[in-house]
């Protein structure tokens, strides 16, 4: 039964490559095996387990992508009624020069990926990212290039605070880390980000010329980007001091828009907020669902418990650069907490190598986190295939951060 729930896994993972020959949305086939694999869970329990078991282990897992989807939802609600007014565009129009090289852009986009990751949480900093890459009308080919350096980019920036990658949170929860250790992962995450940059922009020579499109002048609508900003802000403070989970906060962010919306808009038939909900994709929440309930499945069976022996194979540092292109194919969270439950001995120096390693390894392909998979959702020339034609410049990349992330933790430590 394992063999067939693994042949499952690495069918599902077949069918997103090849989405492009089948043409068969990755959604439904994901979605399709990965309630198959609980199905079979059910049908043939491995040795031990009752039916009342496997539904406590389903439990767990719906519980968790609940908090995704519901999250999902709102920052993509707010996402699109953003887009749809025109204020994303207003702002980076106020930001950027009317024209500029696409080299200096390309530098200026990893830069506002990276440090709004830091501020917010990786979905969040993607979708706002790839909504100000796509408000610059590039071409298809250079579209491309710069969600590539988006994904990375927001990786990277997230891996150096609690507040910005939950697979940090949770190294620091265990105390393996202290706070003023991981701020200086940042610096050898923005060097490895300004390296990918500059690697993806050699063969970019052109000038971008910004044309400012008028929109309607909407003051409910920039206070609903207040109230998006202050959600972010919100998210942060709370997590931090009081340990809300951001799934609440912006819930709550979510139903101020709603009642603002209300009060505001109740005489103009043009605006229901309650209609952007509607917009959002829900393909990308589907492919969501797909890809956590084969994860969980793959977590329930062992198989990533089994990858935690690789330590008794290498050597420490090895065995973390490993477990950071392992990130790129297993979800970083439950494999991070397998290295935790196995009570790996390590040193502070290594445990801030593989912080870096399972927060940007995942990367490395586009389905191994959660910005690769949003990027891919919004970007229609992102597909599994054109982003590994970029993977051999993000392993570079990878390599040096996390060279820089060993430097640190050896001089500190």
């Amino acid at each position: 039964m394992q063999i067939l729930l693994l042949t499952i896994a690495g069918l599902a993972f077949l069918m997103i490559v090849l989405e492009d020959v089948f043409h068969i949305n990755k959604a439904k086939t994901t979605l399709f095996l990965g309630t198959l694999a609980w199905l079979l869970l059910f049908l043939f329990p491995q040795h031990g387990l009752n039916s009342q078991d496997i539904q406590e282990q389903l439990n767990e897992n719906i519980l968790e992508i609940a908090s995704l989807w519901l999250f999902l939802m709102a920052a993509m609600t707010f996402v699109a009624f953003l887009n749809h007014q025109g204020l994303i565009e207003t702002m980076i129009y106020k930001v950027l020069p009317q024209r500029l090289g696409e080299r200096k852009l390309m530098f200026l986009v990893a830069g506002f990926a990276f440090f709004f990751s830091s501020l917010s949480d990786n979905i969040t900093a993607t979708l706002i990212s790839i909504a100000l890459v796509l408000s610059l009308k590039l071409d298809a080919r250079k579209t491309r290039r710069f969600a590539v350096l988006v994904v990375f980019a927001v990786n990277s920036g997230g891996v150096a605070l609690i507040t910005g990658d939950v697979t940090t949170l949770m190294i620091f929860m265990q105390e393996k880390v202290a706070i003023d250790d991981l701020l200086w992962l940042s610096l050898p995450s923005l060097v490895s980000v300004l390296l990918l940059a500059g690697m993806l922009s050699m063969p970019l020579k052109g000038e971008v010329v910004i044309h400012p499109t008028p929109r309607r002048d909407d003051k409910v609508g920039m206070v609903i980007g207040l109230i998006f900003l202050l959600t972010i802000l919100s998210t942060i403070v709370l997590n931090v001091i009081a340990g809300v989970p951001p799934l609440l906060t912006f819930l709550f962010g979510l139903s101020i828009m709603f009642l603002v919306g209300r009060l505001c808009y109740k005489d103009d038939e043009r605006e229901n907020l309650l209609d952007y909900i509607r917009v959002i994709e829900f393909d990308t929440l589907l492919f969501f669902l797909g890809i956590l309930l084969l994860v969980g499945m793959l977590k329930e069976i062992g198989v990533l418990n089994s990858l935690v022996q690789i330590y008794d194979v290498l050597p420490t540092t090895g065995a973390n650069f490993v477990m950071g292109l392992l990130s790129s194919l297993v979800d970083n969270v439950p494999l991070t907490a397998a290295l935790l439950k196995s009570n790996i001995a390590m040193d502070t120096a290594s445990w801030l190598t593989l912080t870096y390693a399972v927060g940007v390894g995942g990367s490395l392909l586009v389905v191994g986190s959660a910005a690769g998979i949003v990027a891919m959702s919004k970007v229609k020339e992102i597909t599994f295939i054109s982003f590994m034609r970029y993977s051999l410049y993000i392993l570079i990349a990878y390599s040096v951060g996390f060279a820089g992330s060993y430097l640190v933790g050896h001089t500190l430590h």
